[in-house]
C-alpha cells in the first residue's frame, strides 16, 4: 500500500483527493479483486491452524477465525479505519481521528474509491487479527477470545496509521512497507508471542521434552499453506494499489518476486529439515519455512531483483525454523509457530528493505531512496530498523495490557478439565470419536468434576434417532429369539414350528395342542422383522399372554394381552 500514491494528495480543480482515494476505474477494479482474494487467506489460516492442533480442538480454532472476521471486521468499521486513516482535525502523528462508522452518501464524488479503499484495508486488518488465534490455541477461553478479537483492532490500526497514514510519524520519516511485513505480520507475530507467553504452555506440553507435538491433521496443514500461498499473491500484487500508469508493471514484478522468495525459503527449510532429522522431512519446518519467506518478501515485494528475493526468502526461512525451537525452550508454547513466522520474519522483512531496495522509478514508493547495498546510504536502513523496533514494542506491550484487562473480566485460560476434554466438546458441544474423550471423562470422574452437561452429547457423524431405532430393532429381534427358545422348551415335541426359507420370525406359525395355555389370541401386526429390520406387511404376530400360569415381565417391544 506504500505505492507512491498513498500519502500524496492530488489536486483537482475544486478539491484535493487524498492519496488513499486516488483510484481510477481500473485501479478500483484491481483493488477490489485483490481484496476478495485476500479474504480467502482466512480459509488458509483456518486450515493450517486446525491441522496443527489436536482433533478435539479443531472446530474451536475454526470458530476463532470466523469470530476474527465478524467481530474484528465490525470494530474496524466502527473505529479502526478512522484510527488509521481518519482525516479529522484532531489527527496527530500518533493516531488518526475521523471517518468513524464509514458510510459515504450516494452523492459523494469519492464514494466508490472510499469503499474500495476500506475493503482493502479491512482485508489486511482481519488478517493481522487472525494471526494471533493460532498462538492461543487449545487453552484459551473462547468467550475471552471473542472479547479479545473485538478489541484487538486497536492493536493493529494505530501502528498501521504510523506506517501508511498521512498523519503517521513513521510515514513522514520515510518508512517503506509495501504490503505489511511490519503493520500486519510483525504486529500479528508480536501479539501472538505476548498472547502465548501470557497464557502459558498447554498442559503437559514440555513434560516429555521440547519436541513438537503430533499434528491433528497434517493434510489440512498442507492445504492451508497452498491457500495462503495463493492469497499472498493478491496481498503483495494488490498493494501496488492499482494498475494504471506504471503500477501494472510493478504488480507483475511483485507477484514474481513473491514466488521467488518462497522458492528460496522452501529450499532452505528443506535442507535444514533434512539435516536436522537425519534425512527426514518435518512437515512444519517446510510449511513455516515457506510462510516465513513470504512474510520476509512482503515489505519490499516489488523493490528487489530475482536473486535478492531468493536470498531474502532463504534468510527469513532460516530465521523462522531456528526461532521455533528457541521459543519452545523459552517456555513460549506457540502451537502453529506464528511468533516465529510472522514476528521474527516480519522484523527481517522490514529491515531487508533498508539493505536491498531499488528506487522504483517512476513511482515514489521509497521517496527516491535506495537500500544500503544499492548505494543509498544508511538513512533508509535506519528508519526501517526504527520502524521494526516501534512495532515490536507496541505489539507486545499493547497485547499484554489488553489481555490483562480482559483477564479481569473473563479468565483467558480454560479450566484444566476443559482443556483435557477439548474446546470442541466444552465450548461447542461437538464430540469426536476415538480421540480419548472417554478416557479423559473417566479420569475426571473421581475428582467430582460436573460432567452432566456433556455426558449426553452424541459423537459427530451419526444420527442419534437412527441409532435408537436400530437398538430397538435389535432388542425386538433378540426377544423373539428368546421366546422361540422358551416355547420350544415348555412345549417340547408338541410345538409344530415351521419356518421356511425367506420367512421372518414374525411369520412363524405356532400350533400348540392345548389351546389357551400359551396364546390367548392373535392380533394383526404392523411390522415384522426380517434380517434385523422392520418391514410392514399383513402378517400376524402372536401376542404373548400367561404361559403355564406365569406372567412374564412386560417389554416395551411387545404388545401384551392379559
Amino acid at each position: 500500500m506504500n505505492n507512491g500514491t498513498v500519502g500524496a494528495p492530488r489536486n483537482h480543480s475544486n478539491y484535493v483527493i487524498p492519496g488513499l482515494y486516488d483510484l481510477s476505474v481500473e485501479d478500483t477494479n484491481w483493488v477490489l479483486t485483490s481484496s476478495f482474494i485476500i479474504f480467502t487467506m482466512q480459509t488458509g489460516f483456518g486450515m493450517l491452524e486446525s491441522g496443527c492442533v489436536s482433533i478435539k480442538n479443531e472446530v474451536n480454532i475454526m470458530m476463532k477465525n470466523v469470530i476474527d472476521i465478524v467481530l474484528g471486521g465490525f470494530t474496524y468499521w466502527l473505529f479502526g479505519y478512522g484510527m488509521s486513516f481518519g482525516r479529522g482535525p484532531l489527527s496527530n502523528p500518533f493516531i488518526a481521528i475521523g471517518d468513524f462508522l464509514l458510510d459515504p452518501p450516494v452523492g459523494d464524488a469519492l464514494m466508490g474509491q472510499i469503499f474500495a479503499a476500506f475493503l482493502f484495508q479491512l482485508s489486511f486488518a482481519t488478517t493481522a487479527t487472525t494471526i494471533v488465534s493460532g498462538a492461543m490455541a487449545e487453552r484459551c477461553n473462547f468467550r475471552a477470545y471473542c472479547l479479545f478479537s473485538f478489541l484487538n483492532t486497536v492493536v493493529y490500526c494505530i501502528p498501521a496509521g504510523w506506517v501508511w497514514g498521512e498523519h503517521g510519524f513513521l510515514n513522514k520519516l520515510g518508512v517503506v512497507d509495501i504490503a505489511g511485513s511490519g503493520p500486519v505480520h510483525l504486529i500479528g507475530g508480536a501479539s501472538a508471542f505476548a498472547s502465548a507467553a501470557m497464557l502459558g504452555p498447554r498442559l503437559g506440553r514440555y513434560s516429555e521434552g521440547y519436541d513438537p507435538l503430533p499434528l491433528g491433521n497434517p493434510v489440512n496443514a498442507c492445504m492451508g499453506l497452498f491457500v495462503l500461498w495463493w492469497g499472498w499473491l493478491a496481498f503483495n500484487s494488490g498493494s501496488t494499489y492499482g494498475v494504471s500508469g506504471a503500477k501494472w508493471q510493478y504488480a507483475a514484478r511483485a507477484a514474481v518476486m513473491t514466488m521467488m522468495g518462497s522458492f528460496g525459503g522452501g529450499f532452505t527449510s528443506s535442507i535444514y529439515s533434512f539435516w536436522r532429522h537425519g534425512g527426514g522431512m518435518d512437515i512444519m519446518d517446510l510449511i513455516n519455512g515457506v510462510l516465513g519467506s513470504l512474510v520476509s518478501i512482503t515489505a519490499g515485494c516489488f523493490l528487489y531483483r530475482a536473486w535478492e528475493a531468493l536470498v531474502i526468502g532463504a534468510i527469513g526461512s532460516l530465521f523462522c525454523v531456528l526461532a521455533m525451537p528457541l521459543f519452545d525452550r523459552m517456555g513460549v508454547d506457540d502451537p502453529v509457530g506464528a511468533s516465529a513466522v510472522h514476528g521474527v520474519c516480519g522484523i527481517w522483512g522490514v529491515i531487508a528493505v533498508g539493505l536491498f531496495a531499488d528506487n522504483p522509478i517512476p513511482l515514489d514508493t521509497t521517496n527516491g531512496r535506495s537500500g544500503l547495498f544499492k548505494g543509498g546510504g544508511w538513512y533508509l536502513l535506519g528508519i526501517q530498523t526504527l520502524s521494526a523496533l516501534c512495532l515490536v514494542c507496541w505489539g507486545i506491550c499493547s497485547t499484554f495490557l489488553l489481555l490483562y484487562v480482559i483477564n479481569k473480566i473473563i479468565p483467558i485460560r480454560m479450566d484444566p478439565h476443559e482443556e483435557l476434554l477439548g474446546a470442541d466438546l466444552t465450548e461447542h458441544r461437538i464430540r469426536h470419536s476415538q480421540i480419548g474423550l472417554s478416557r479423559a471423562i473417566s479420569a475426571l470422574a473421581p475428582i467430582k468434576v460436573d460432567l452432566k452437561d456433556i455426558a449426553g452429547i452424541q459423537p459427530i457423524g451419526i444420527n442419534p434417532g437412527h441409532e435408537r431405532s436400530i437398538d430397538q430393532l435389535r432388542a425386538a429381534e433378540d426377544k423373539l429369539q428368546q421366546w422361540q427358545s422358551y416355547l420350544e422348551q415348555v412345549s417340547g415335541p408338541r410345538a409344530n414350528l415351521k419356518m421356511d426359507a425367506g420367512q421372518s420370525h414374525a411369520d412363524i406359525n405356532f400350533k400348540p395342542r392345548t389351546a389357551g395355555n400359551v396364546f390367548n389370541r392373535r392380533i394383526p401386526a404392523r411390522k415384522s422383522i426380517s434380517g434385523g429390520l422392520y418391514r410392514a406387511n399383513n402378517s400376524e404376530l402372536p401376542v404373548i399372554g400367561s404361559v403355564m400360569g406365569q406372567k412374564p415381565e412386560k417389554d416395551p417391544n411387545f404388545a401384551w394381552v392379559d
